[in-house]
C-alpha cells in the first residue's frame, strides 16, 4: 500500500508572502501577498492536492522575533486564504538558525517535509515543492518531491499551470 494524497509544498517569504525590503516578515501588517498565489492554490486544491507550508524562521533563535509572533503572521496568513476558500493543511516552521544551534528541521534538511509525508499519507513522487532558493530546491530534491524553482515574489501562475499539467499527463 504505497502512499495516497498528493500535495504541494510551498515555501513562505518570496513564496507566498511578498518579503519585498524585509530580511524577515515577523509583523502581521507587513504581510502581503504575492500576486498569483491565491488563485494558483485554488487550482491545486481543485485538483486534489494538499497544501503544506513550510518555512525557516531563524529569526526566532537569534532573538528577532518570537514564535508568538510568527504564529499570528501565520493566523494571519490562514485568514486572509480562509476568505478565499483556501485551507493549508498544515504549516511548519523552523526557529532555529546555524549561528546558534544545530538541527535537522532547517531547510535544506527535510525533517518537516518528512513529517508532512508521513502524518498526511504523501506520495513524494507525485508532489511539488514551489521554493525561490537554493535551500528550497535542495530539501525537495532530498525528499523526492518534485521541485519547481521560482524567483523571489514572482506572480507563480505559468509554473502553477504547469505543476497541473505534468499531473494530468
Amino acid at each position: 500500500m504505497g502512499h495516497i494524497n498528493k500535495a504541494v509544498f510551498l515555501d513562505r517569504d518570496g513564496v507566498i508572502l511578498n518579503d519585498t525590503g524585509h530580511y524577515y516578515v515577523y509583523k502581521v501588517e507587513d504581510v502581503v501577498i504575492n500576486e498569483g498565489i491565491i488563485d494558483c492554490l485554488k487550482e491545486f486544491r481543485k485538483n486534489g492536492f494538499l497544501l503544506i507550508m513550510i518555512t525557516n524562521q531563524g529569526g526566532i533563535s537569534k532573538g528577532v522575533y518570537t514564535k508568538k509572533d510568527v504564529e499570528k503572521v501565520h493566523n494571519k496568513i490562514k485568514e486572509i486564504f480562509g476568505k478565499e476558500g483556501i485551507e493549508f493543511n498544515e504549516i511548519y516552521y523552523c526557529p532555529h538558525h546555524p549561528e546558534k544551534e544545530k538541527c535537522i528541521c532547517r531547510k535544506p534538511d527535510t525533517q518537516l517535509i518528512e513529517k508532512a509525508i508521513y502524518r498526511f499519507d504523501i506520495d513524494p513522487g507525485k508532489s511539488f515543492f514551489i521554493g525561490d532558493t537554493e535551500k528550497d530546491i535542495k530539501a525537495a530534491e532530498k525528499a523526492g518531491l518534485i521541485p519547481v524553482r521560482i524567483k523571489a515574489n514572482e506572480n507563480p501562475t505559468k509554473y502553477c499551470t504547469e505543476i497541473l499539467k505534468k499531473r494530468t499527463e
